[in-house]
């Protein structure tokens, strides 16, 4: 004669209580965790295995081995189904291996058209090609075992992630250098500030040049937002193109001024154009150093030319390393300005866009900004 089931003392705390009603409201976890935590809060207030079913909708059975899982394994564990041994692997470590070294190959090494593996493409390799090389277990070998071997060891052949080889051998250096013009800027903030006398004749510019900026034309007019209807402007897709213009400008980093052209190119004889605008824009007995790139423009034998006909000393250029362009100042106003004045911009010619630009530069040049160079400055010798 089977016993009466008899009910059972399940001991909760208050911690545990909580996180149960929290998954039992929850609307992300999974359908049976939710009912799990559903039964023993249920059974807590009732303890009594067919009441607690018939109010979840499930048998009162499942109620009784979700609450002795509760009480062997605690009741956060029991809401989880527990491991079973499952069917034997078919596929050996070693086929695993040899697929995953593969992986970390490229197809096109393997005589594909394809410069990487897809899952599919490395699924039809192993098939193919498993078996020759004594892995039988690979013959029927399909994708989504692929996806599951490559997760367990965290390969993703088909993606690239790029990064940026040092080729400068100089780099540490030219970089100290930089960083040296930049606490120079530092120090005669300072003494200029303590000073009531007016400060060294020097000018400090960071320069580059922003190239390709487009003047694009609307071939539609813009069409306004309107309360409760558009929030935002309309535009057609089409536009037209009217070809691309140069921006060449330095930042005088000692009183935030910006110095600019905009060019059609940024050739050497545009480069030294610009150092004409500086060169009327300051004193005759002031130094103008300025921080540049290695383009071509700046080392070219016009530049330098044009640099001989200068008073000695007049002009002094410190050059960031290569792929160093981010220690130039002047990168983070071109940022800023083409987040501002360039997004979205729209004109009816290449003309009315350096126009434009130019308006911008003056807009910025009403309220200069003093940029302040300090990532790894305590460094600078």
């Amino acid at each position: 004669m089977s016993r009466w089931r008899q009910s059972v003392d399940l001991a909760m705390n208050d911690d545990d209580i909580a996180k149960l009603m929290l998954i039992s409201r929850s609307r992300m976890e999974r359908g049976s965790r939710v009912d799990r935590a559903k039964m023993l809060l249920a059974y807590r207030e009732n303890p009594s295995f067919y009441a607690v079913g018939r109010a979840i909708g499930v048998h009162h059975q499942t109620v009784e081995r979700c609450v002795e899982r509760a009480l062997a394994y605690g009741p956060l564990t029991a809401l989880d189904d527990r491991p079973r041994p499952g069917k034997e692997p078919i596929i050996t470590p070693e086929a695993k291996a040899w697929l995953v070294d593969l992986a970390c190959g490229k197809a096109k090494d393997q005589g594909y058209p394809h410069e990487l593996w897809t899952t599919r493409l490395l699924a039809r390799h192993g098939r193919e090609h498993g078996p020759a090389a004594g892995h039988d277990c690979l013959a029927r070998l399909v994708q989504g075992t692929v996806c599951k071997i490559l997760g367990q060891e965290e390969i993703k052949p088909h993606k690239v992630r790029y990064y940026l080889e040092r080729r400068d051998a100089e780099f540490e250096r030219k970089m100290a250098e930089v960083l040296c013009v930049y606490r120079e800027v530092q120090v005669l903030k300072r003494s200029a500030a303590k000073a009531k006398k007016s400060r060294k004749p020097v000018a400090i510019v960071s320069y580059d040049e922003k190239p390709g900026i487009q003047a694009i034309a609307t071939t539609s007019p813009d069409l306004p937002p309107k309360p409760g209807m558009f929030a935002t402007f309309a535009r057609d897709h089409e536009y037209k193109r009217h070809g691309t213009v140069s921006l060449l400008a330095g930042i005088d980093l000692l009183d935030g001024k910006v110095h600019a052209l905009v060019k059609d190119r940024h050739r050497s004889r545009e480069f030294i154009e610009f150092l004409k605008v500086l060169n009327a824009a300051y004193p005759a007995n002031t130094a103008i150093k300025l921080i540049l790139d290695n383009h071509s423009a700046h080392i070219s034998k016009e530049t330098k030319a044009w640099l001989a006909t200068q008073r000695a000393g007049r002009f002094e250029f410190t050059f960031t390393p290569t792929h160093g362009s981010w220690l130039n100042l002047i990168e983070g106003f071109f940022s800023k300005f083409a987040r501002s004045v360039l997004r979205h911009i729209r004109v009816s010619s290449k003309q009315e866009l350096k126009e434009r630009i130019m308006a911008g530069i003056n807009d910025v040049n009403r309220y200069p900004v003093i940029h302040t160079w300090s990532y790894k400055l305590a460094e600078a010798a």
